[in-house]
């Protein structure tokens, strides 16, 4: 038996009763073409989206001008987000119409009614050749360009949809960056406007701000470190940490501006009694003792960046923080 005679025969047994029949358009038809034509542009702008997608997630340079993802309110960094959600939405929404003009305007419809009955073998060949029918009557075979684009369009989406889980499968501890900042040696002490500072620009007992020259380092949370020119009655107390009593250079010391306690900036700074307040909870710190915790709920002192100069004067940090910055991720005795 053919396949088109096993469907007819498998229907019959399966009880089916055919109430109508609307045939699809005519092979070669100016209302087939009209249609396969919609259907291709629709399907063909959802690969093109989610291949867009792809393109934004990656952050690659060659479709987006000097685009490389930072924390930025400004430039294509700000618009990250929307993109991925624009081009990974219109994608399934042109996927959704794409299918549904389909199966409206390319497909013969037909209303039929089934009995419940359990399978068996018969069953199953007789499905088969249902499913191959509907193939047939689908014009995929013969719609070589639109199978095409629904193969890329699959494609597209279906890389679109999983790429995101790659973030769950990279290992986010690559490279300790809970213990690491993007000090190193050699980097520069700016200020947020991206100017280097010396010995001299600061006059004793101030405080300033300073980030490290990488791109983005103004906005990188953990790096915020204050730089300190200390009083000379403050360098006779000065007692540094031990192992840490060449981390400063003259008299200027430099600390994370991450509070210990809960991670908030402790920018508060008072010269009369040499201690850094964090304004959430009250911690304080002493600079004249490394940074100590001498009141509030801080366990810990703050970390200590070690600094000198470079060839042209300016400075520069020595290495990374040797302690974790901020609170931490885990519990840490009073130091």
């Amino acid at each position: 038996m053919t396949r088109e005679e096993l469907d007819r025969l498998g229907a019959r047994l399966d009880g089916v009763e055919i109430l109508h029949t609307e045939p699809a358009p005519p092979p070669g038809s100016k209302v087939e073409k009209a249609a396969v034509r919609q259907v291709t542009i629709t399907f063909l702008l959802a690969g093109l989206l989610s291949l867009l997608f792809l393109v934004v997630y990656a952050g690659s340079g060659w479709f987006l001008p000097d685009w490389a993802w930072v924390s930025s309110d400004d430039g294509w960094s700000a618009y990250f987000t929307p993109l991925l959600g624009a081009t990974m939405g219109g994608a399934l929404l042109l996927v959704g119409i794409g299918l549904v003009l389909y199966v409206k305007k390319l497909l013969p419809h037909e209303t039929a009614v089934q009995d419940k009955h359990d399978g068996s073998n018969f069953d199953r060949v007789t499905t088969g050749a249902t499913l191959m029918g509907g193939l047939e009557a689908s014009g995929l075979p013969r719609r070589k360009l639109l199978g095409g684009v629904l193969g890329l369009m699959g494609a597209g989406v279906g890389v679109m949809i999983i790429a995101p889980l790659g973030g769950l499968i990279k290992n986010p501890n690559t490279g300790n960056p809970l213990g690491t900042t993007s000090w190193n040696t050699g980097v520069r002490l700016v200020r947020d406007d991206g100017t280097p500072i010396r010995p001299g620009d600061q006059t004793p007992g101030s405080l300033e701000t300073v980030f490290p020259a990488v791109p983005g380092g103004d906005f990188q949370s953990d790096a915020a470190t204050m730089l300190i020119r200390l009083r000379p009655e403050q360098m006779a107390e000065n007692v540094p940490k031990q192992g840490q009593e060449d981390f400063g250079y003259g008299d200027y010391v430099a600390y994370s501006k991450i509070c210990t306690h809960a991670g908030c900036p402790v920018s508060l700074y008072e010269q009369e009694t040499s201690r850094i307040l964090c304004p959430c909870h009250q911690s304080q710190f002493d600079v004249t003792q490394g940074a100590k915790p001498i009141f509030g709920p801080a366990a810990r002192s703050l970390p200590q960046l070690p600094i000198g100069l470079d060839d042209e004067g300016y400075f520069v940090a020595r290495s990374d923080y040797i302690e974790p910055v901020g609170p931490t991720y885990w519990n840490r005795e009073r130091i």
